[in-house]
């Protein structure tokens, strides 16, 4: 296995498709990386050769990834919690943050349901 970013990336798959595995690389990212790196998207991660390898460390130490993204956003989430603010609220009760409805739907964010006596429409 290649291991890029502190993640093994899987050998079977293609590079474009592989560096997915790793947060904070998505489809868009991943082929930005290889056109950067100057290696062919279309070869499967056990073809690579060492060289490819290093080239695609060095382009992908540009971002920020993995440990320090996720530090990141939760700093982030961290921020607007300390400040009171109504998505910090929000994000404290586990309700949707974005303005959506919660009488009806929002059953992933709430959990599953709990029945509660006597409530009629």
């Amino acid at each position: 296995m290649a291991r890029i970013a502190g993640i093994d990336i899987p050998r079977e798959k293609r590079v474009e498709v592989a560096l997915t595995y790793i947060y904070g690389v998505g489809l868009t990212r991943a082929k930005t990386i290889l056109s950067t790196a100057g290696v062919n998207p279309d070869i499967r991660v056990k073809d690579l050769s060492d060289g490819d390898v290093q080239k695609l460390r060095g382009a992908v130490e540009s971002f920020t990834l993995e440990g320090d993204l996720r530090r990141q956003e939760g700093m982030a989430l961290k921020r607007l919690q300390d400040i009171g603010c109504l998505r910090g609220r929000r994000h404290r009760m586990s309700l949707p943050v974005r303005g959506q409805r919660t009488r009806t739907n929002a059953r992933t964010r709430r959990g599953s349901r709990k029945t509660v006596s006597g409530r009629k429409k």
